[in-house]
């Protein structure tokens, strides 16, 4: 099944590789980025973290551009991506969130019921993610012409999974429990979320993002029937409209293999794939013509260095030499060495030549 192609009518102009393998032109090697690229494996980071918390960073414009550009600087991949979180639009829709040490995301009121839905305020984010998209136009100023910006946001069904559940979603329970008792209502969430979806990520572009990414970590717990009822309607939709604006767009389900199939109708330029999933197979199921993004497991990158380069030119040899970003098949692990990532993009850069 073929990915609908991004149809601009300006060619890619000087010398960004991710845009121009997004329109499919054949390129010596492919585009390179890793999710969570800024994050917790760089001392530069971690050094930040030492005199700011994590929502501090995401809400202070100079700092999320400062740590969006770390790696750009040291790495200079083919991508930035904005430093932010998922769920930090859900706090102006009326989410209590924090992240506590050690637990991750909490959210002290849950969405559990009809009313808790119609409770989620709606909003416009060029006033209520103003530092948000402050943080864009920073780093498109500081960004070299050559790499490229990507915006993102969660998944309706992701982000539904944190607001049931009241923080990290597993078991899941009591997300599975507001599916089946009130349908209504869950759909009206996933609408809702859809919509705010949408525009952000459109803001996000008008304020210079190139590109958009769209997060949907636990899409993996449900069965291709769940997924096609529940969350494929709000996704078509969210990239529909996104297509209508020629804004390029990437969909990332995590541990989704079950879910191709369906996931290929979602209407994403890109399909962003996990390690479990060869990209060989991927390609039988959506089309040679699909762009496919990643998929290096990220646990491999805490091998030795022969581990590491025969991992990639596996990849590599996979991603078919055409309509491929290379990426990993997650986020990079906190544990992960600098040296490592050295290695993946010798393999890739000098390896092709």
């Amino acid at each position: 099944m073929s990915q609908p192609a991004f149809k601009n009518p300006e060619p890619a102009t000087g010398n960004n590789l991710y845009l121009r393998a997004l329109r499919g032109e054949p390129l010596p090697a492919p585009p390179v980025w890793l999710m969570r690229q800024a994050g917790r494996y760089l001392p530069e980071y971690l050094a930040v973290r030492e005199q700011h918390s994590f929502l501090e960073v995401c809400h202070t414009p100079e700092l999320a551009c400062e740590v969006t550009l770390q790696p750009i600087r040291r790495f200079h991949f083919d991508v930035s991506i904005l430093f932010s979180d998922i769920l930090v639009p859900l706090v102006p829709m009326g989410a209590e969130l924090s992240f506590g040490a050690g637990h991750g995301p909490q959210i002290a009121n849950p969405v559990r019921s009809a009313a808790d839905v119609a409770a989620l305020r709606s909003i416009e984010p060029r006033e209520s993610l103003k530092t948000v998209l402050e943080a864009i136009r920073l780093i498109r100023r500081e960004l070299p012409d050559d790499v490229a910006l990507v915006g993102f946001a969660g998944a309706p069904f992701t982000l539904s999974s944190y607001l049931v559940e009241g923080g990290k979603p597993e078991p899941f329970a009591q997300l599975k429990s507001l599916m089946y008792q009130d349908p209504a209502a869950f759909m009206m969430l996933q609408h809702k979320l859809g919509e705010m979806v949408t525009a952000t990520l459109t803001a996000m572009v008008e304020a210079g993002a190139d590109a958009v990414q769209l997060f949907d970590t636990w899409a993996g717990i449900l069965s291709q029937a769940e997924y096609r009822h529940f969350c494929l309607p709000t996704l078509q939709q969210i990239f529909q409209q996104l297509q209508e604006q020629r804004i390029p767009t990437t969909y990332f389900a995590r541990n989704g293999f079950h879910l191709l199939e369906a996931v290929g109708e979602t209407g994403a330029n890109v399909q962003s794939l996990d390690w479990r999933i060869p990209l060989t197979t991927a390609r039988t199921v959506l089309g040679e013509d699909a762009v496919l993004q990643g998929n290096l497991d990220p646990t491999v990158l805490l091998g030795d260095e022969s581990t590491i380069r025969r991992e990639v030119r596996r990849v590599l040899t996979e991603g078919g030499g055409r309509n491929h970003i290379f990426n990993l098949g997650h986020g990079i692990l906190p544990l992960t060495p600098i040296a490592s990532v050295e290695i993946l993009l010798s393999e890739i850069r000098e390896g092709s030549k």
